[in-house]
């Protein structure tokens, strides 16, 4: 009963990240497929991959895969499977869905399908008429790609995924999700003996997810997840994963963030915010316009921001100035690696420069690129 597989579902254009990440933390056999990263585990992990992963939506506990031409095959093989050993007799399931190229293309009917194969499964042990659904929550998700039905459960928590790292009460329009910025921090050649500058910072959300990378603190350190109230993932699990999250933190290293914003309120924001994650002592923030900005006084420092664009910012012109500027002060510093995320197709154009790599990710539902400059290393 110990052995199992979970799913780490990401962004698009991140899943090689979150590969990586998995293996980073130990777990072997990792498939990639349309998104999701499938690995073995044990019931333990369960704690462990929603605590460490930085850049995943969310982790998935895998109850089986199986064709379904037809309703009555998903609700068969949906029954077979071993919802008792993991929802509760007082358990509150909810099934979520989505269905691609495939036969059964009506979601509500397949959500209909598999709650109705899942409550009989459970009477039936329970031995019960009914269930109560008064107890801990869980998630199932019915998911079928070319006619190949995945069900699992959401170990997370539906309302909120990974990137609810639990510090940002309070954010500006527009912010990066958390994992989206942590995935920028990793895809570029920044570590924490160099220097990090966000001159568009907002609500500090770059800066605050390198400061956690650089202090080694686990993101999902100070929340809870859905599967806290599993009574089959013991709290031990989570204590014991928590105990050693903490002592790999390393609060010695001198780390230099800094972050700006023309805005005062977001600044105010974003030095709260760091609090609230514990990591203000690595980050200063200050208000500056970014084209008042000058050149900068380090060598081989990282950048990484998001300027504004789509609805953001209305005038196209102030965004082009914005990319101009930006280049005139970096562009042809060859110490410095550049990283910045844009859906304004000109930003090659405004930059004066051709990116040494883009790479296509999504923030939210906008389509963005990662333009990429690699600077000389120290």
């Amino acid at each position: 009963m110990s052995e199992i597989k979970l799913a780490a579902i990401s962004a698009f254009g991140l899943e090689a990240i979150v590969k990586r990440e998995l293996k980073e933390l130990g777990f072997e056999n990792v498939n990639t497929d349309n998104g999701w990263m499938y690995f073995d585990a044990d019931i333990k992990d369960i704690p462990k991959a929603n605590i460490h992963l930085r850049c995943a939506d969310r982790v998935m506990l895998i109850m089986g895969q199986f064709e379904a031409l037809s309703f009555e095959e998903l609700f068969n093989k949906t029954y077979e499977l071993p919802w008792e050993k993991w929802i509760t007799k007082d358990g509150k399931f909810t099934v979520k869905g989505k269905s691609v190229k495939s036969k059964l293309f009506s979601v509500p009917d397949c959500q209909s399908i598999v709650k109705k194969a899942v409550s009989k499964k459970l009477c039936e042990e329970f031995d019960v008429d009914w269930m109560p659904e008064t107890g801990a929550e869980y998630t199932i998700l019915v998911s079928i790609h070319k006619d190949i039905a995945t069900l699992s459960i959401d170990t997370t928590g539906a309302r909120e995924g990974l990137f609810k790292r639990g510090y940002r009460e309070r954010s500006t329009e527009a912010p990066l999700k958390e994992t989206l910025a942590a995935a920028l921090v990793k895809l570029s050649f920044w570590n924490k003996h160099r220097i990090l500058y966000d001159p568009m910072c907002g609500s500090g959300t770059i800066p605050i997810e390198a400061a956690l990378i650089g202090r080694n603190i686990a993101p999902g350190l100070f929340r809870t997840f859905a599967s806290q109230n599993w009574p089959i993932v013991k709290d031990e699990y989570w204590k014991n994963t928590k105990i050693e999250a903490r002592k790999q933190i390393d609060l010695d290293t001198d780390i230099k963030i800094y972050g700006s914003d023309v805005s005062e309120k977001a600044i105010k924001i974003a030095k709260e915010n760091a609090i609230e994650a514990g990591v203000d002592d690595c980050i200063e923030f200050f208000v500056k316009d970014v084209n008042h900005l000058s050149k900068p006084e380090y060598e081989y420092g990282v950048l990484i921001t998001n300027p504004p664009y789509g609805d953001r910012i209305g005038d196209i012109e102030d965004i082009e100035k914005i990319h101009k500027k930006l280049g005139q002060l970096y562009g042809n510093d060859d110490t410095w690696s550049k990283y910045i995320i844009t859906a304004v197709g000109s930003f090659e154009r405004d930059f004066g420069k051709k990116a040494d790599k883009k790479r296509k990710l999504f923030n939210g539902a906008v389509k963005v690129e990662y333009y990429q400059y690699y600077g000389k290393r120290p």
